[in-house]
């Protein structure tokens, strides 16, 4: 088993545009996005919902250090919702410059609907899928279930806001069932993320020797 790495990561895009987590409840994940792309290895991670990106350049950053073959997609509107607010064409052309800046061989912005983007993919192509969508249950739960035939046989797939229980979140709620249904983690802080492993278990055979005593207490930040 290839050997999980710890990092203590400082990200260049927090130098370049410190302002994207300004904007981000993603601050507490990043480095365990970093090191779980270093150690999983993804050939094709797509990331629905973006914003400013904190997530997504994340993910890059791990592939670009690794020098890995993989590529990452950034599937996003870019207009906003009634969860993260409306906001202009100036953040979609901002995530873009850092992108081809930092990310030039690594990243790519779909400008689209979640739907709309499937297209794009084959089935079972997606070896991480993050899905940080319109939080309304109904909507996570489309999200989840049109995306699920594009995941890899050991596809892994993130949830975040799965600790929101205010503002008519609910991720929770479908997190809540597929951990009845799926091996999975979890961590609570920076409105909590999930770590799920629906199609087989070859991806959490691995994973699964460091969850209880170190990845959840390594990287879980109460504060954050």
């Amino acid at each position: 088993m290839t050997e999980w790495k710890f990092h203590r990561k400082s990200f260049e895009y927090d130098h370049v545009a410190p302002h994207v987590l300004t904007y981000s409840a993603w601050t507490g994940h990043r480095e365990f996005a970093y090191d779980l792309v270093s150690f999983a290895k993804p050939q094709l991670i797509v990331e629905l919902g973006t914003h400013w990106g904190a997530s997504f350049f994340s993910f890059c950053e791990a592939v670009r250090d690794n020098d890995l073959s993989a590529k990452c997609y950034a599937v996003d509107t870019w207009v906003g919702d009634s969860h993260s607010g409306a906001y202009n064409e100036d953040v979609y052309q901002e995530v873009g410059q850092i992108a081809a800046s930092l990310y030039p061989n690594v990243a790519t912005l779909l400008q689209s609907t979640f739907d709309d983007a499937l297209q794009h993919f084959e089935d079972g192509s997606i070896h991480l899928l993050h899905i940080d969508g319109f939080h309304e249950y109904e909507a996570v739960h489309h999200d989840y279930h049109t995306w699920l035939p594009k995941l890899a046989d050991n596809g892994i797939v993130l949830f975040h806001d799965i600790s929101v229980r205010l503002y008519g979140f609910g991720v929770w709620q479908l997190w809540d069932e597929l951990i009845t249904q799926h091996p999975s983690f979890q961590f609570e802080h920076s409105s909590g993320l999930g770590v799920l492993f629906p199609k087989g278990d070859a991806a959490y055979s691995e994973i699964h020797p460091l969850i209880s005593h170190q990845l959840q207490q390594m990287y879980a930040h109460p504060n954050q």
